[in-house]
């Protein structure tokens, strides 16, 4: 049976843990692919996320933590995988985003409310699952704008960084048709069975690859981006080619504290200033 590495990071109780809080968030949106979970008691913040034994960062994961992340205790402990996916099931609940999704895993399908339009996600080796701030500010995002009639049937959309393919599933069956791109094969992979559940009457097209992906002259009336503030920021100018006149853009992934910066990125490409979403230590720009 395979095993996963269980790792937990404790942070030190001192002025600059806050700080420390919101570096070790976007450390582990770059370098945690099953996800972490995050606990806080009187005087004490904790992660918990999980590794395959023989990723890179497996093997160096005490070196990483001593010299970019000093005073934070660690401690790793092997787990079989069967385990990983017990625990999911016994704290995974339903999550409601935007008034109009409700996000459940395959085995509570039989409880999805009807007043939502479920979105069945299988937890795996992906991003997204709706439990996280960023995934739920972005269906949050796209349900507004269904609501105000901005997307809808008949329009497109592009989906980088598409992950578990929630948001590509939840735009889906808003009547949208697009693509969802990923890097990691592995998500595109999860990504493809999760459409299978979902038993959509259309599929939206999957790839592995970025925004090379695309023809030249590709443009959608919804991007939806939830990935992280320096290639948002990168990829500013190559995003803003492919929206077509009116379009909805989402991004996020963002920290509060970055959020200023990525928006910066885009109205320097011409567009106005986003409506900016924030939730816990996390935003949303949206420009709708």
């Amino acid at each position: 049976m395979s095993q996963l590495l269980k790792i937990e990071l404790t942070l030190p109780e001192d002025a600059e843990s806050e700080v420390l809080r919101e570096r070790l968030n976007a450390w582990l949106a770059a370098n945690s692919p099953l996800g972490w979970e995050e606990s806080e008691t009187p005087g004490q913040a904790a992660f918990r996320f999980y590794l395959e034994p023989e990723a890179p960062l497996a093997g160096n994961i005490e070196r990483v933590m001593a010299e970019d992340f000093p005073g934070v205790s660690l401690s790793a402990t092997p787990m079989e995988q069967q385990d990983w996916s017990r625990a999911w099931r016994e704290f995974f609940v339903p999550v409601v985003s935007g008034g109009r999704f409700e996000v459940l895993p395959p085995w509570l399908v039989g409880q999805a409310r009807p007043q939502y339009e479920p979105i069945i996600i299988e937890p795996k080796m992906a991003f997204g699952t709706g439990h996280h701030a960023t995934t739920s500010l972005c269906l949050e995002a796209l349900a507004k704008a269904a609501e105000a009639r901005r997307i809808g049937p008949g329009s497109s959309f592009l989906d980088l960084g598409t992950g578990t393919g929630i948001l590509a599933i939840g735009l889906t069956k808003l009547g949208c048709q697009g693509i969802g791109l990923d890097i990691d094969p592995q998500a595109i992979f999860c990504a493809a069975e999760n459409l299978v559940l979902n038993k959509l009457e259309t599929w939206p097209a999957l790839a592995v690859g970025g925004l090379e992906c695309l023809a030249p002259g590709a443009a959608f009336n919804c991007i939806v981006a939830n990935i992280l503030a320096v290639p948002l920021m990168d990829m500013a100018k190559d995003i803003v080619t492919h929206l077509r006149p009116g379009a909805v853009l989402v991004l996020s992934g963002l920290l509060t504290t970055q959020a200023s910066d990525v928006a910066k990125a885009y109205t320097d490409q011409g567009l106005a200033q986003p409506l900016r979403m924030d939730r816990e230590e996390w935003s949303a720009l949206v420009w709708a």
